[in-house]
């Protein structure tokens, strides 16, 4: 009970936070998809190694996806596209908060597109989204269904094959959504980061170019940030977010 206890005032503090700013900012990790039943590749099931002979971060990479194009899709059609999900209370009260002026930015590392689903509008995708699709050869969109529909490697009515507009590993990051980022963090009043443990780079590098001094962290577990937070909160977003 002491814990629960304990939660109620960190709650209870950061609704104070919450109340007194117009100038926040969310940085968000997969801890606020998985609430949306949408499962973090990196925990891997007991089926997997059944059906793949590679672990996700290979097939997820620049390199796979050039040689071993139909495996990846593969994967990709089984294991990262959720479309049925649904946004959550933390998403939710994120859209809610922008939509009073309160929110200026939410900043993800997440590909499936359920801020805007939630009607968050300034959505800074790092590793982009799983809902856009674009021919290497000649720029044609495509949305999730077409490749939902495809089979084997998608290919444009051009003869290009399409690719994820999501960054794998090897790949870079947009610099024009890193420099927004920036931006927005470093011009931040409050700082909430949920959902991360703030171990892949560059994106955990960002929070860096906070310096205020309302950083909020909400997360199941420790993360190496803790101790430089002005509020720690352990527990699944959507409960804290829905408790708001």
């Amino acid at each position: 009970m002491e814990q629960h206890g304990e939660m109620e005032k960190e709650i209870e503090e950061l609704r104070k936070i919450i109340s007194e700013s117009d100038n926040i900012v969310f940085f968000g990790g997969a801890g606020i998809s998985t609430e949306s039943g949408i499962p973090d590749f990196r925990s891997v099931d007991g089926l997997y190694n059944q059906k793949y002979d590679y672990p996700p971060e290979t097939i997820l990479s620049h390199t796979f996806y050039r040689n071993h194009c139909e495996e990846f899709y593969r994967f990709y059609r089984d294991k990262m596209l959720c479309i049925d999900a649904e946004p959550n209370a933390a998403h939710l009260k994120l859209a809610e908060w922008e939509k009073e002026g309160k929110l200026k930015a939410v900043i993800t590392q997440n590909i499936d597109g359920l801020h805007q689903k939630a009607g968050s509008r300034e959505v800074l995708e790092l590793h982009g989204s799983v809902l856009r699709n674009y021919c290497e050869k000649c720029g044609k969109f495509y949305d999730v269904n077409y490749i939902i529909n495809s089979e084997g490697e998608p290919k444009c009515e051009c003869g290009g094959g399409i690719k994820p507009d999501v960054v794998l590993y090897e790949e870079g990051l947009s610099q024009q959504t890193l420099q927004k980022a920036v931006y927005y963090i470093s011009n931040a009043d409050v700082l909430i980061i949920g959902g991360t443990s703030l171990a892949v780079y560059p994106a955990a590098g960002l929070i860096d170019y906070y310096g205020g001094h309302k950083l909020v962290l909400v997360n199941k577990t420790p993360t190496p940030k803790d101790k430089q937070a002005d509020l720690v909160v352990y527990g699944k977003l959507g409960e804290v977010f829905g408790a708001l």
